[in-house]
């Protein structure tokens, strides 16, 4: 099974960020499709890791369409709040995805804690990718990228925590930088490294 290249995917989400994103990452004579394209709808994400709620998207969006699906769950997890939002990073952002209304939620949850902006807050930003076939075969990869988090919003680039996320070694936002640079260090590029084999 692993031995044929994929030549077509649905996408496992109705995140315009993450199908953008994504679809960089992936070879461009793939034939890519997305739930939103067939107006599927997102499944429940009851798993308690990324990689748990990566695989039920894969998993459903494949038997909803017969295809092979490519899943990712990913989110930011920042020490000083015992690993928050974590898993929840999406429903911090409420129903409308809006995250701005997440990043507010940061900054109040760091608040309450007395954080000093002038410490570094740890954290990191996790990407559980799962690649599932019809026969119900499917490969898991992760990845992970450590940074700090900012001492305010910063820069338009990119989506979610990105304006928050200061990656280590750097000194700028992923939401400061330019895709280009962004897409060869981050969380998402380093777990689809472990599946480009299968492309």
């Amino acid at each position: 099974m692993y031995k044929k290249k994929i030549n077509k995917i649905v996408l496992g989400t109705n995140n315009e960020g993450k199908v953008r994103e994504i679809r960089k990452l992936l070879p461009k004579r793939l034939n890519i499709d997305t739930p939103k394209r067939r107006n599927i709808s997102s499944p429940k994400e009851t798993g308690s890791t990324f990689l748990e709620n990566s695989l039920i998207k894969a998993k459903y969006f494949s038997n909803k369409t017969g295809e092979i699906s490519l899943a990712d769950d990913s989110g930011l997890e920042i020490n000083v709040l015992n690993k928050k939002p974590g898993i929840y990073s999406a429903r911090w952002a409420g129903k409308n995805s809006n995250f701005n209304i997440a990043i507010k939620k940061v900054y109040r949850e760091l608040k309450k804690k007395k954080i000093n902006f002038n410490k570094q807050i740890k954290c990191r930003f996790v990407c559980a990718l799962t690649i599932y076939w019809p026969n119900k075969k499917f490969y898991q990869s992760q990845g992970k990228i450590e940074g700090t988090i900012s001492s305010k919003p910063m820069g338009k680039k990119g989506f979610g925590y990105d304006p928050i996320f200061i990656p280590k070694g750097y000194k700028v936002t992923f939401g400061q930088m330019l895709f280009s640079k962004k897409s060869k260090i981050d969380h998402r590029f380093k777990a689809f490294k472990k599946i480009k084999k299968f492309f």
